[in-house]
């Protein structure tokens, strides 16, 4: 469980997390301009802010891992999600940290 400002700490993925993933798909794609064969969600860490932001690592192929920083607004906001960040270019064992 993470405390507001700070980031909780990296747990296995879940469907919930997955679901997630593949409603920004569209987004990172068109973020990094590539698509995407594979899109995994593997693990994750929050951030209570007013909704959540999720900090996703994602296997996108092989060996290759990306992390999304993805914001889901308030229940009365409709639980929105935002694809605020990627990261490409990162590996299984890179730890999720605050970007």
């Amino acid at each position: 469980m993470s405390k507001i400002g700070g980031i909780g700490s990296e747990m296995s993925a879940t469907p919930e997390v997955q679901q997630i993933c593949d409603e920004v798909k569209p987004q990172v794609e068109q973020k990094t301009s590539r698509t995407f064969e594979v899109f995994v969600a593997k693990s994750f860490a929050t951030q209570v802010v007013s909704g959540m932001n999720y900090f996703i690592k994602v296997q996108v192929g092989g060996e290759e891992y990306a992390h999304l920083k993805v914001f889901q607004s308030l229940h009365h906001a409709g639980h929105k999600l935002e694809l605020l960040s990627v990261q490409t270019g990162k590996t299984l064992d890179e730890p999720i940290v605050y970007f």
